[in-house]
Protein backbone atom coordinates (compact mmCIF):
# COMPACT_ATOMS: atom_id res chain seq x y z
CA UNK A 1 0.00 0.00 0.00
CA UNK A 2 2.79 2.50 0.65
CA UNK A 3 3.94 1.73 -2.86
CA UNK A 4 0.98 2.47 -4.30
CA UNK A 5 0.75 5.78 -2.42
CA UNK A 6 3.96 6.91 -3.57
CA UNK A 7 3.52 6.24 -7.25
CA UNK A 8 -0.03 8.44 -7.02
CA UNK A 9 2.03 10.82 -5.02
CA UNK A 10 5.08 10.49 -8.25
CA UNK A 11 2.24 11.03 -10.31
CA UNK A 12 0.66 13.77 -9.16
CA UNK A 13 3.74 15.84 -8.44
CA UNK A 14 4.75 15.46 -12.32
CA UNK A 15 1.20 16.83 -13.34
CA UNK A 16 1.58 20.06 -10.63
CA UNK A 17 5.37 20.48 -11.67
CA UNK A 18 4.74 20.17 -15.48
CA UNK A 19 1.59 22.56 -15.18
CA UNK A 20 3.73 25.32 -13.08
CA UNK A 21 7.04 24.90 -14.49
CA UNK A 22 6.96 24.16 -17.97
CA UNK A 23 9.92 25.43 -19.24
CA UNK A 24 12.75 23.63 -17.67
CA UNK A 25 14.50 21.12 -19.52
CA UNK A 26 13.91 17.31 -19.49
CA UNK A 27 17.15 16.32 -17.17
CA UNK A 28 16.21 19.48 -14.72
CA UNK A 29 12.77 19.00 -14.73
CA UNK A 30 13.60 15.72 -13.42
CA UNK A 31 15.93 16.67 -11.04
CA UNK A 32 13.28 19.11 -9.66
CA UNK A 33 11.02 16.15 -9.18
CA UNK A 34 13.80 13.70 -7.26
CA UNK A 35 14.14 16.19 -4.96
CA UNK A 36 10.62 17.24 -4.31
CA UNK A 37 9.56 13.11 -4.08
CA UNK A 38 12.54 12.84 -1.74
CA UNK A 39 10.77 12.91 1.48
CA UNK A 40 8.28 10.37 0.44
CA UNK A 41 10.68 8.03 -0.97
CA UNK A 42 12.68 8.53 2.90
CA UNK A 43 9.04 7.64 4.73
CA UNK A 44 8.41 5.36 2.47
CA UNK A 45 11.84 3.18 2.60
CA UNK A 46 11.20 3.82 6.47
CA UNK A 47 7.71 2.15 6.01
CA UNK A 48 9.11 -0.57 4.33
CA UNK A 49 12.36 -1.43 6.46
CA UNK A 50 10.13 -1.01 9.73
CA UNK A 51 6.95 -2.60 8.03
CA UNK A 52 7.25 -5.95 11.11
CA UNK A 53 8.28 -3.97 13.95
CA UNK A 54 6.16 -0.62 13.30
CA UNK A 55 7.47 2.58 14.84
CA UNK A 56 6.16 6.06 15.00
CA UNK A 57 8.00 7.93 12.87
CA UNK A 58 10.86 10.51 14.91
CA UNK A 59 9.99 13.91 14.02
CA UNK A 60 13.39 14.63 12.38
CA UNK A 61 12.65 12.08 9.95
CA UNK A 62 9.29 14.43 8.59
CA UNK A 63 10.73 18.01 8.90
CA UNK A 64 14.58 16.93 7.81
CA UNK A 65 14.04 15.76 4.28
CA UNK A 66 11.03 17.79 3.77
CA UNK A 67 12.65 21.11 4.90
CA UNK A 68 15.96 20.29 3.09
CA UNK A 69 14.10 19.22 0.17
CA UNK A 70 12.45 22.83 0.02
CA UNK A 71 15.17 24.59 0.04
CA UNK A 72 16.90 22.47 -2.50
CA UNK A 73 13.69 22.96 -5.17
CA UNK A 74 13.89 27.05 -3.72
CA UNK A 75 17.31 26.66 -5.03
CA UNK A 76 17.00 25.11 -8.21
CA UNK A 77 14.32 26.45 -9.48
CA UNK A 78 16.00 29.98 -9.05
CA UNK A 79 19.07 28.64 -10.45
CA UNK A 80 17.34 27.20 -13.85
CA UNK A 81 14.28 29.42 -13.91
CA UNK A 82 13.69 31.38 -17.49
CA UNK A 83 14.01 35.26 -17.46
CA UNK A 84 11.73 37.61 -19.31
CA UNK A 85 14.68 38.46 -21.16
CA UNK A 86 15.20 35.18 -22.45
CA UNK A 87 11.60 34.68 -23.31
CA UNK A 88 11.15 37.80 -25.09
CA UNK A 89 14.40 36.88 -26.44
CA UNK A 90 13.07 33.44 -27.97
CA UNK A 91 9.90 35.04 -28.53
CA UNK A 92 11.75 37.75 -31.38
CA UNK A 93 13.27 35.10 -32.97
CA UNK A 94 9.95 33.27 -34.28
CA UNK A 95 9.85 33.85 -37.95
CA UNK A 96 6.57 36.05 -38.34
CA UNK A 97 4.39 37.47 -36.23
CA UNK A 98 1.42 35.46 -37.65
CA UNK A 99 0.60 31.58 -36.49
CA UNK A 100 -1.32 28.79 -38.72
CA UNK A 101 -4.62 27.41 -36.97
CA UNK A 102 -5.64 24.39 -37.16
CA UNK A 103 -7.75 24.60 -39.89
CA UNK A 104 -5.37 26.21 -42.38
CA UNK A 105 -5.72 29.90 -41.92
CA UNK A 106 -3.12 32.39 -40.40
CA UNK A 107 -4.24 34.26 -37.52
CA UNK A 108 -2.11 37.23 -35.88
CA UNK A 109 0.44 36.04 -33.02
CA UNK A 110 -1.28 37.08 -29.58
CA UNK A 111 0.76 40.10 -27.99
CA UNK A 112 2.20 38.04 -24.97
CA UNK A 113 4.19 35.87 -27.37
CA UNK A 114 5.49 39.00 -29.35
CA UNK A 115 8.10 41.04 -28.77
CA UNK A 116 6.18 44.26 -29.78
CA UNK A 117 4.16 46.47 -27.22
CA UNK A 118 1.13 45.37 -26.35
CA UNK A 119 -0.40 49.06 -27.70
CA UNK A 120 0.81 51.16 -30.11
CA UNK A 121 0.62 55.19 -29.68
CA UNK A 122 -2.91 55.47 -31.27
CA UNK A 123 -4.25 52.60 -29.19
CA UNK A 124 -2.92 53.84 -25.62
CA UNK A 125 -4.35 57.18 -26.37
CA UNK A 126 -7.86 55.73 -26.51
CA UNK A 127 -6.72 53.23 -23.42
CA UNK A 128 -6.07 57.08 -21.62
CA UNK A 129 -9.50 57.87 -22.71
CA UNK A 130 -10.89 55.06 -20.62
CA UNK A 131 -10.23 56.38 -17.05
CA UNK A 132 -11.86 60.02 -15.67
CA UNK A 133 -11.15 62.14 -12.73
CA UNK A 134 -14.76 60.59 -11.18
CA UNK A 135 -13.43 57.06 -11.18
CA UNK A 136 -10.04 56.81 -11.10
CA UNK A 137 -7.21 59.49 -11.90
CA UNK A 138 -4.39 58.18 -14.35
CA UNK A 139 -1.01 58.84 -13.58
CA UNK A 140 1.17 56.56 -15.76
CA UNK A 141 0.94 53.47 -18.21
CA UNK A 142 3.85 51.17 -17.76
CA UNK A 143 4.48 48.22 -20.45
CA UNK A 144 5.62 45.05 -18.26
CA UNK A 145 5.68 41.50 -19.35
CA UNK A 146 2.39 40.35 -20.58
CA UNK A 147 0.52 43.18 -19.08
CA UNK A 148 0.12 47.21 -19.41
CA UNK A 149 -0.30 48.88 -15.92
CA UNK A 150 -1.86 51.84 -15.10
CA UNK A 151 -1.24 53.09 -11.86
CA UNK A 152 -3.02 56.37 -10.77
CA UNK A 153 -5.68 57.40 -7.76
CA UNK A 154 -8.84 55.63 -7.03
CA UNK A 155 -11.81 58.10 -6.89
CA UNK A 156 -14.63 56.00 -6.67
CA UNK A 157 -15.83 52.88 -5.07
CA UNK A 158 -13.96 49.82 -6.42
CA UNK A 159 -16.64 48.27 -7.57
CA UNK A 160 -18.19 51.26 -9.17
CA UNK A 161 -14.65 52.54 -10.65
CA UNK A 162 -13.99 49.00 -12.29
CA UNK A 163 -17.37 48.37 -14.06
CA UNK A 164 -16.77 52.09 -15.40
CA UNK A 165 -13.81 51.52 -16.54
CA UNK A 166 -14.43 47.68 -17.65
CA UNK A 167 -17.00 49.15 -19.76
CA UNK A 168 -15.12 51.87 -22.02
CA UNK A 169 -12.05 49.27 -22.26
CA UNK A 170 -14.20 46.50 -23.92
CA UNK A 171 -16.28 49.20 -26.27
CA UNK A 172 -12.41 50.50 -27.21
CA UNK A 173 -10.75 47.02 -27.47
CA UNK A 174 -13.65 43.91 -27.58
CA UNK A 175 -12.42 40.86 -25.49
CA UNK A 176 -8.78 41.61 -26.78
CA UNK A 177 -7.67 41.80 -22.93
CA UNK A 178 -9.16 41.28 -19.90
CA UNK A 179 -9.31 44.31 -17.17
CA UNK A 180 -7.53 43.74 -13.43
CA UNK A 181 -7.99 45.81 -10.80
CA UNK A 182 -5.19 44.58 -8.02
CA UNK A 183 -3.65 46.29 -5.36
CA UNK A 184 0.47 46.49 -5.05
CA UNK A 185 2.59 45.74 -2.17
CA UNK A 186 1.92 49.05 -0.61
CA UNK A 187 -2.20 48.18 -0.84
CA UNK A 188 -2.57 50.91 -3.51
CA UNK A 189 -5.11 49.87 -6.14
CA UNK A 190 -3.61 49.62 -9.93
CA UNK A 191 -5.33 48.74 -12.87
CA UNK A 192 -3.71 45.99 -15.57
CA UNK A 193 -4.88 44.84 -18.66
CA UNK A 194 -3.58 41.18 -19.76
CA UNK A 195 -4.47 39.14 -22.95
CA UNK A 196 -7.56 37.66 -22.79
CA UNK A 197 -6.13 33.95 -23.33
CA UNK A 198 -9.62 32.86 -23.84
CA UNK A 199 -10.19 34.66 -27.12
CA UNK A 200 -9.27 32.29 -29.56
CA UNK A 201 -10.58 29.17 -28.25
CA UNK A 202 -14.13 31.15 -27.60
CA UNK A 203 -14.10 31.34 -31.52
CA UNK A 204 -12.81 28.29 -32.38
CA UNK A 205 -15.32 26.21 -29.88
CA UNK A 206 -18.43 28.66 -31.10
CA UNK A 207 -18.00 26.48 -34.16
CA UNK A 208 -17.39 23.21 -33.15
CA UNK A 209 -20.10 23.89 -30.34
CA UNK A 210 -22.85 21.26 -32.03
CA UNK A 211 -19.89 18.55 -32.22
CA UNK A 212 -18.07 18.86 -28.83
CA UNK A 213 -21.72 19.68 -27.05
CA UNK A 214 -22.78 15.46 -27.19
CA UNK A 215 -19.19 14.03 -26.30
CA UNK A 216 -18.79 16.22 -22.69
CA UNK A 217 -22.03 14.54 -21.53
CA UNK A 218 -21.14 11.10 -22.86
CA UNK A 219 -17.92 11.89 -21.17
CA UNK A 220 -19.30 13.13 -17.82
CA UNK A 221 -21.72 9.50 -18.15
CA UNK A 222 -18.87 7.49 -18.72
CA UNK A 223 -17.21 8.09 -15.82
CA UNK A 224 -20.46 8.35 -13.38
CA UNK A 225 -21.07 5.16 -14.33
CA UNK A 226 -18.02 3.40 -14.13
CA UNK A 227 -17.30 5.12 -10.88
CA UNK A 228 -20.66 3.60 -9.30
CA UNK A 229 -19.15 0.25 -10.77
CA UNK A 230 -15.73 0.97 -8.76
CA UNK A 231 -17.39 1.96 -5.66
CA UNK A 232 -20.11 -0.67 -5.48
CA UNK A 233 -17.39 -3.14 -5.49
CA UNK A 234 -15.68 -1.81 -2.94
CA UNK A 235 -18.98 -1.54 -0.90
CA UNK A 236 -19.36 -5.25 -1.51
CA UNK A 237 -16.14 -5.69 0.35
CA UNK A 238 -17.61 -3.36 3.68
CA UNK A 239 -20.66 -5.20 3.30
CA UNK A 240 -18.65 -8.20 4.33
CA UNK A 241 -18.62 -9.74 0.81
CA UNK A 242 -15.65 -8.89 -0.47
CA UNK A 243 -14.57 -9.20 -4.35
CA UNK A 244 -12.39 -11.88 -5.41
CA UNK A 245 -12.87 -12.08 -9.06
CA UNK A 246 -15.24 -10.70 -11.71
CA UNK A 247 -16.24 -14.52 -12.15
CA UNK A 248 -17.33 -14.69 -8.98
CA UNK A 249 -19.23 -11.65 -9.48
CA UNK A 250 -21.16 -13.45 -12.57
CA UNK A 251 -21.74 -16.25 -10.45
CA UNK A 252 -23.81 -14.29 -8.00
CA UNK A 253 -24.85 -10.93 -9.57
CA UNK A 254 -27.15 -10.99 -6.85
CA UNK A 255 -24.62 -9.78 -4.28
CA UNK A 256 -23.92 -6.06 -5.92
CA UNK A 257 -26.68 -4.59 -4.76
CA UNK A 258 -24.95 -5.11 -1.18
CA UNK A 259 -22.05 -2.70 -2.23
CA UNK A 260 -24.97 0.04 -3.56
CA UNK A 261 -25.38 1.44 0.12
CA UNK A 262 -21.97 2.76 0.21
CA UNK A 263 -21.86 3.44 -3.54
CA UNK A 264 -24.70 5.45 -3.73
CA UNK A 265 -24.27 7.64 -0.87
CA UNK A 266 -20.67 7.97 -1.48
CA UNK A 267 -21.79 9.22 -4.98
CA UNK A 268 -24.66 11.61 -3.98
CA UNK A 269 -22.23 13.30 -1.22
CA UNK A 270 -19.30 13.87 -3.70
CA UNK A 271 -21.89 14.89 -6.48
CA UNK A 272 -23.57 17.36 -4.47
CA UNK A 273 -20.36 19.03 -3.14
CA UNK A 274 -19.49 19.78 -7.14
CA UNK A 275 -22.85 20.63 -7.84
CA UNK A 276 -22.81 22.99 -5.81
CA UNK A 277 -19.73 24.99 -7.48
CA UNK A 278 -21.37 24.25 -10.79
CA UNK A 279 -24.78 25.84 -10.23
CA UNK A 280 -22.94 28.76 -8.18
CA UNK A 281 -20.70 28.97 -11.52
CA UNK A 282 -23.81 29.26 -14.00
CA UNK A 283 -25.41 31.47 -11.24
CA UNK A 284 -22.55 33.84 -12.48
CA UNK A 285 -22.83 32.79 -15.80
CA UNK A 286 -19.17 30.94 -15.55
CA UNK A 287 -17.74 28.83 -18.05
CA UNK A 288 -17.87 25.64 -16.52
CA UNK A 289 -17.29 22.24 -17.15
CA UNK A 290 -19.42 19.44 -16.05
CA UNK A 291 -18.65 17.42 -12.68
CA UNK A 292 -16.56 14.43 -13.67
CA UNK A 293 -15.87 11.44 -11.21
CA UNK A 294 -12.66 9.75 -11.08
CA UNK A 295 -12.86 6.16 -10.55
CA UNK A 296 -10.52 3.71 -9.22
CA UNK A 297 -10.66 -0.20 -8.99
CA UNK A 298 -9.30 -0.16 -5.85
CA UNK A 299 -9.30 1.51 -2.42
CA UNK A 300 -12.23 3.71 -1.68
CA UNK A 301 -13.42 2.85 -5.42
CA UNK A 302 -13.14 6.62 -6.25
CA UNK A 303 -10.53 9.30 -6.21
CA UNK A 304 -13.25 11.77 -5.68
CA UNK A 305 -15.11 14.52 -8.28
CA UNK A 306 -13.95 17.74 -9.98
CA UNK A 307 -15.48 20.53 -12.00
CA UNK A 308 -13.17 22.83 -14.19
CA UNK A 309 -14.13 26.23 -14.51
CA UNK A 310 -12.97 28.45 -17.61
CA UNK A 311 -13.73 31.79 -16.75
CA UNK A 312 -11.93 34.24 -14.75
CA UNK A 313 -13.75 35.06 -11.57
CA UNK A 314 -14.89 38.77 -11.87
CA UNK A 315 -14.34 39.75 -8.27
CA UNK A 316 -14.30 38.43 -4.66
CA UNK A 317 -17.53 38.01 -4.16
CA UNK A 318 -18.04 35.46 -7.00
CA UNK A 319 -14.99 33.95 -5.61
CA UNK A 320 -16.39 33.41 -2.37
CA UNK A 321 -19.72 32.37 -3.65
CA UNK A 322 -18.52 29.16 -5.78
CA UNK A 323 -15.89 28.35 -3.66
CA UNK A 324 -17.87 28.01 -0.27
CA UNK A 325 -20.68 26.88 -2.22
CA UNK A 326 -19.19 23.21 -2.87
CA UNK A 327 -18.74 22.38 1.00
CA UNK A 328 -21.51 23.85 2.35
CA UNK A 329 -23.74 21.82 -0.27
CA UNK A 330 -21.60 18.88 0.82
CA UNK A 331 -22.90 19.25 4.33
CA UNK A 332 -25.94 19.10 3.39
CA UNK A 333 -26.03 15.74 2.44
CA UNK A 334 -22.96 14.57 4.30
CA UNK A 335 -24.23 14.72 7.77
CA UNK A 336 -28.01 13.21 7.32
CA UNK A 337 -25.86 10.27 5.74
CA UNK A 338 -23.36 10.31 8.73
CA UNK A 339 -26.40 10.30 11.16
CA UNK A 340 -28.64 7.78 9.58
CA UNK A 341 -25.21 5.71 9.06
CA UNK A 342 -23.84 5.76 12.36
CA UNK A 343 -27.14 5.10 14.15
CA UNK A 344 -26.96 1.46 12.15
CA UNK A 345 -23.27 1.09 13.66
CA UNK A 346 -22.05 -0.61 16.64
CA UNK A 347 -19.66 0.52 19.49
CA UNK A 348 -16.74 -1.98 19.50
CA UNK A 349 -13.89 -2.23 21.35
CA UNK A 350 -10.73 0.06 20.45
CA UNK A 351 -7.35 -1.24 18.43
CA UNK A 352 -4.45 -0.52 19.87
CA UNK A 353 -3.09 -0.53 15.94
CA UNK A 354 -6.75 2.08 14.55
CA UNK A 355 -6.20 4.62 12.10
CA UNK A 356 -8.19 7.38 10.45
CA UNK A 357 -9.07 4.25 7.80
CA UNK A 358 -10.13 1.82 10.10
CA UNK A 359 -13.44 1.78 9.56
CA UNK A 360 -14.26 -1.74 11.47
CA UNK A 361 -13.01 0.13 14.76
CA UNK A 362 -12.69 3.95 13.80
CA UNK A 363 -11.73 5.90 16.93
CA UNK A 364 -13.76 8.73 17.60
CA UNK A 365 -11.78 10.71 19.12
CA UNK A 366 -10.06 11.70 16.07
CA UNK A 367 -12.33 14.34 15.31
CA UNK A 368 -14.98 16.60 17.45
CA UNK A 369 -17.78 16.28 15.74
CA UNK A 370 -17.78 12.30 15.28
CA UNK A 371 -17.18 12.37 18.97
CA UNK A 372 -19.97 14.88 19.53
CA UNK A 373 -22.47 12.68 16.85
CA UNK A 374 -21.19 9.56 18.76
CA UNK A 375 -22.48 10.82 21.86
CA UNK A 376 -25.65 11.68 21.12
CA UNK A 377 -26.58 8.52 19.32
CA UNK A 378 -24.48 6.02 21.58
CA UNK A 379 -24.96 8.01 25.11
CA UNK A 380 -23.09 5.82 27.90
CA UNK A 381 -22.62 3.05 25.51
CA UNK A 382 -19.47 4.89 23.95
CA UNK A 383 -16.92 4.99 26.50
CA UNK A 384 -13.48 6.08 26.73
CA UNK A 385 -12.12 2.92 25.36
CA UNK A 386 -15.14 2.61 22.58
CA UNK A 387 -14.59 2.49 18.85
CA UNK A 388 -17.11 2.43 15.74
CA UNK A 389 -17.75 -0.22 12.94
CA UNK A 390 -19.57 1.86 10.67
CA UNK A 391 -22.04 0.76 8.64
CA UNK A 392 -21.12 0.89 4.62
CA UNK A 393 -23.16 4.07 4.74
CA UNK A 394 -21.76 5.73 7.92
CA UNK A 395 -18.59 5.48 5.87
CA UNK A 396 -19.90 7.23 3.03
CA UNK A 397 -20.87 10.57 5.61
CA UNK A 398 -17.47 9.80 7.08
CA UNK A 399 -15.58 9.95 4.05
CA UNK A 400 -17.96 13.21 2.72
CA UNK A 401 -16.37 15.14 6.03
CA UNK A 402 -13.01 14.14 4.99
CA UNK A 403 -13.42 15.50 2.01
CA UNK A 404 -15.15 18.37 3.27
CA UNK A 405 -12.18 18.56 5.44
CA UNK A 406 -9.89 18.74 2.62
CA UNK A 407 -11.97 21.06 0.26
CA UNK A 408 -11.47 23.83 3.20
CA UNK A 409 -8.13 23.81 3.95
CA UNK A 410 -7.27 27.47 3.16
CA UNK A 411 -4.95 26.83 0.65
CA UNK A 412 -4.56 28.21 -3.23
CA UNK A 413 -6.50 27.08 -5.17
CA UNK A 414 -8.58 24.35 -2.78
CA UNK A 415 -12.26 25.90 -1.90
CA UNK A 416 -11.15 26.78 1.74
CA UNK A 417 -7.88 29.11 -0.26
CA UNK A 418 -10.83 31.04 -2.15
CA UNK A 419 -12.71 31.51 0.40
CA UNK A 420 -9.57 33.17 2.65
CA UNK A 421 -8.19 34.74 -0.53
CA UNK A 422 -12.23 36.46 -0.92
CA UNK A 423 -11.82 37.73 2.66
CA UNK A 424 -8.48 38.37 3.73
CA UNK A 425 -7.03 39.20 -0.18
CA UNK A 426 -5.11 37.61 -2.18
CA UNK A 427 -1.39 38.35 -0.13
CA UNK A 428 -2.85 37.91 3.37
CA UNK A 429 -4.41 34.37 1.89
CA UNK A 430 -1.03 33.49 0.91
CA UNK A 431 0.20 33.99 4.27
CA UNK A 432 -2.68 32.16 5.86
CA UNK A 433 -1.91 29.06 3.45
CA UNK A 434 1.56 28.95 4.13
CA UNK A 435 0.81 28.60 7.78
CA UNK A 436 -1.96 26.10 7.74
CA UNK A 437 0.42 24.16 5.47
CA UNK A 438 3.14 23.73 8.18
CA UNK A 439 0.07 23.30 10.86
CA UNK A 440 -1.29 20.15 8.67
CA UNK A 441 2.59 18.98 8.64
CA UNK A 442 2.78 19.13 12.33
CA UNK A 443 -0.77 17.36 12.91
CA UNK A 444 0.51 14.62 10.91
CA UNK A 445 3.44 13.42 13.29
CA UNK A 446 0.59 12.88 15.83
CA UNK A 447 -1.50 11.09 13.31
CA UNK A 448 0.66 9.75 10.67
CA UNK A 449 -2.44 8.84 8.26
CA UNK A 450 -1.73 12.69 7.78
CA UNK A 451 1.16 12.91 6.36
CA UNK A 452 0.26 11.81 2.40
CA UNK A 453 -2.01 14.64 3.40
CA UNK A 454 0.31 17.27 4.09
CA UNK A 455 3.01 16.24 1.67
CA UNK A 456 0.00 17.01 -0.88
CA UNK A 457 -0.57 20.92 0.60
CA UNK A 458 2.75 21.53 0.28
CA UNK A 459 2.66 20.68 -3.43
CA UNK A 460 -0.09 22.84 -4.02
CA UNK A 461 0.89 26.69 -4.51
CA UNK A 462 -0.09 28.92 -2.04
CA UNK A 463 -1.36 31.72 -3.87
CA UNK A 464 -4.40 31.69 -5.37
CA UNK A 465 -5.34 33.41 -8.49
CA UNK A 466 -5.99 36.65 -8.37
CA UNK A 467 -10.45 37.96 -9.59
CA UNK A 468 -10.52 40.46 -12.17
CA UNK A 469 -11.48 43.05 -9.45
CA UNK A 470 -10.00 41.75 -6.44
CA UNK A 471 -9.68 44.64 -4.17
CA UNK A 472 -13.70 45.03 -3.84
CA UNK A 473 -14.21 43.47 -0.54
CA UNK A 474 -16.96 41.41 1.20
CA UNK A 475 -19.89 42.46 3.10
CA UNK A 476 -20.75 41.09 6.66
CA UNK A 477 -22.63 38.58 5.87
CA UNK A 478 -20.06 36.56 3.79
CA UNK A 479 -17.00 37.29 6.30
CA UNK A 480 -18.90 35.26 9.18
CA UNK A 481 -20.00 32.39 6.69
CA UNK A 482 -16.48 31.89 5.54
CA UNK A 483 -15.35 31.89 9.51
CA UNK A 484 -18.08 29.56 10.37
CA UNK A 485 -16.58 27.27 7.15
CA UNK A 486 -13.03 28.02 8.76
CA UNK A 487 -14.45 26.86 12.40
CA UNK A 488 -16.38 23.25 10.96
CA UNK A 489 -13.03 22.79 9.45
CA UNK A 490 -11.50 22.57 12.75
CA UNK A 491 -14.17 20.58 14.00
CA UNK A 492 -13.19 18.17 11.64
CA UNK A 493 -9.56 18.10 11.25
CA UNK A 494 -8.44 18.28 15.18
CA UNK A 495 -8.19 15.47 17.06
CA UNK A 496 -10.06 15.75 20.36
CA UNK A 497 -8.32 16.97 23.14
CA UNK A 498 -8.18 14.65 26.52
CA UNK A 499 -9.65 17.21 28.50
CA UNK A 500 -12.45 17.67 26.16
CA UNK A 501 -12.91 13.78 25.52
CA UNK A 502 -13.15 13.17 29.58
CA UNK A 503 -16.35 16.01 29.88
CA UNK A 504 -17.80 14.28 26.40
CA UNK A 505 -17.66 10.64 27.55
Amino acid sequence: MALFWLVILGLLTYIILRQRVPLLSGARFGVVWLVMMSPSIVLTLWELLHQSDPQQIPLVMILGPFFLSLSTCVFLLSRWRVSPEKMEASSAMMPSDREENTDGTNLPKPDFLSNKPPLNTEEEFELRRCFSLSTYFLHKVEYRLQAVICQGQLRATPDAAYAAIDEKVKGVFGDRFLLLLQEDMTGKPFFALVPNPHRRRATAAAQTRVETLPYRYGLALGLLLLTLLTTTLVGMGMAGFPVESFEAIAQQPHLLPKGLPYALSLLLILGVHEGGHFWAACHYKLKTSLPYFIPVPSFLGTFGAFVQIRSPMPDRKTLFDVGIAGPLAGLVVTLPLLVWGMAHSQVVPSEAEGGLMNFSALNPRYSVVLLLLGRLLFGSDLTSNGALALHPVAIAGYLGLVVTALNLMPIGQLDGGHVVHAMFGQKNGAIIGQVARLLVLLLAWKQRELLLWAILLFLIPAVDEPALNDVSELDNGRDALGLLALAILLLIILPVPPVLANLIL
